[in-house]
């Protein structure tokens, strides 16, 4: 109990040892250097021009001697990284793949931004006849404006395609580990909606390749939505209107919840909860500009202590929104403290019957599932975040309804699915193995706080619990408990084959409690 209340996780005596002894963090290098490394990389044989590397043909780049890229294939052959072992998941990197030999030529991923499409972005040339006609319609600012107009007869909120969200299990957009490999192991651990990373409007209006590759979808992901972010009313409008003619996706949902200063900072976010008509305007926008549709994330309000969203829920629908998610934090709140379900429920019975209300915040077994909708019934269902990055077999524990004590050999073999799913989609070649690698490191500085369930005083693991040192039940266990980054980048190289000379790692979300994460 004691351990409790200091939000410390209750292991059993016999598996505590003692904390591991601090090494010294190395120095971050800055951008400018990283970008000065990558241009040096590029030049040298290292990057090899991928035309070359596809073709093994120097004559095939149409660019020549202009190519910014090196054409010499045996300098490329001589300091080319060892081969992995395995079969090709994916490839048309050529001699640039790192499991040369078993190529394989098959994708089933979608919302690709085709090149006319970009290049018109860049130039400012896209019409948005949709998004435009309907700001002007409600009389909100268009910048710039355009003329093309649509006089189309526009479904009303209630025709639109609803979805049916009520106790289906709802996988968070989270970012930097929310990609598409990652929602791919959650769809085949129980989880039934899934929504990509969040997406800045004015960077896909710009054309933003890696802020597009946030919509891409995989074609086992059932139902699907992508996740944008904007601060005005006509930016989101006519982000819709391309998202929505460019992808295929179940519902878009917009961001008026992120805490994060970049994001607050822009007018975006959690920001747009101190402007309700900002809000109203922006949904009602992007509602009026597809058939798609439309939901929204909030928080309970922008400073702690001044709740607000129940004041606004029952209007959300009639501005068209189709659902509305609520994280029972404030933004001041950040991820402190533990999320409000009261508020949440006492939202859920404000709002219209029409309008599905989801709950989210610090669910971390099928208990605090069950807790949650027995509590309140208006409640259509809860959004799983954070629980997902520490324990994605949660999903499988809430459709059987059971605490799973999940061997350290099955959570390895979960790593395993994750890291062949994602050299399928980032590649197989060495640029793609590191991405592979750095995301995937990126999800073991969450799923080092996972406690087995064998090894607790107490069940089920609180997700604000804070594990101290522990052995676990064998040295594989003991190593995917250490909450060092060089013990990380272990677990990696039993995956991907060892990392580059130089190499170095540092998570980008430290949690406060969680910041002695090192290099080693």
């Amino acid at each position: 109990e004691e351990l409790v209340a200091k939000s410390i996780a209750p292991v059993k005596k016999q598996f505590l040892c003692p904390p591991p002894i601090t090494s010294v963090v190395k120095e971050k290098k800055s951008k400018r250097q990283l970008k000065r490394e990558r241009q040096q990389a590029v030049k040298s044989a290292v990057g090899i021009c991928p035309e070359v590397a596809k073709r093994g043909d120097v004559s095939r780049c149409p660019y020549n001697d202009k190519c910014r890229f090196s054409h010499d294939i045996e300098a490329y052959k001589a300091q080319k990284p060892e081969d992995i072992e395995g079969d090709c998941p994916f490839c048309p990197y050529g001699l640039a793949c790192r499991f040369l030999g078993s190529h394989k030529r098959r994708s089933s991923e979608m919302n690709g931004l085709s090149k006319d499409v970009q290049k018109l972005l860049w130039k400012n040339k896209v019409k948005f006849p949709k998004a435009d006609a309907k700001l002007k319609a409600l009389g909100l600012e268009s910048r710039p404006s355009k003329k093309p107009r649509d006089r189309s007869l526009k479904l009303h909120p209630r025709e639109k395609k609803l979805i049916d969200f009520r106790e289906k299990l709802y996988l968070a957009p989270l970012t930097t580990v929310g990609n598409l490999p990652f929602r791919r192991v959650c769809k085949g651990l129980g989880a039934d909606i899934t929504c990509g990373e969040m997406a800045m409007c004015t960077n896909l209006l710009q054309g933003q390749a890696s802020e597009w590759a946030l919509l891409r979808r995989h074609s086992s992901e059932d139902l699907f939505g992508v996740q944008i972010c904007g601060a005005y009313p006509d930016t989101v409008a006519r982000t819709v209107e391309l998202v929505n003619q460019e992808c295929t996706v179940d519902f878009i949902d917009i961001n008026m919840g992120c805490p994060i200063d970049i994001v607050v900072n822009k007018g975006a976010g959690s920001a747009l909860l101190t402007k309700p008509m900002r809000m109203k305007g922006i949904v009602q926008a992007a509602s009026g500009t597809v058939d798609c549709p439309i939901t929204i994330k909030v928080r309970t309000a922008y400073f702690e202590g001044k709740n607000r969203i129940d004041s606004l829920i029952a209007d959300m629908g009639n501005w068209g929104a189709s659902a509305v998610t609520i994280h029972g934090r404030s933004r001041q709140q950040r991820y402190s403290k533990l999320a409000d379900w009261e508020y949440v429920y006492q939202c859920a019975r404000k709002a219209p019957d029409a309008l599905p209300v989801l709950g989210n915040g610090d669910i971390f077994s099928y208990l605090d599932w069950n807790k949650h909708q027995a509590e309140c019934l208006e409640l259509s269902t809860c959004m799983i975040a954070r629980g997902a990055l520490v324990k994605p077999w949660i999903f499988t524990e809430i459709k059987e309804q059971r605490h799973w004590d999940i061997s350290s050999g099955e959570r390895l073999n979960i790593l395993k699915d994750y890291v062949r799913l994602g050299l399928e989609h980032w590649g197989s070649d060495t640029k793609g193995v590191e991405t592979t690698r750095r995301f995937l490191l990126e999800w073991l500085s969450y799923t080092c706080r996972y406690v087995p369930v064998g090894l607790l005083e107490v069940i089920p693991q609180r997700l604000s619990w804070r594990p101290p040192a522990y052995f676990g039940r064998d040295d594989l266990e003991t190593l995917m408990a250490s909450d060092s980054a060089a013990d990380w980048v272990r677990i990696s190289e039993m995956l991907l084959g060892k990392v580059p000379d130089g190499f170095t790692f540092a998570p980008k979300h430290k949690s406060n409690s969680y910041d002695r994460a090192e290099n080693g």
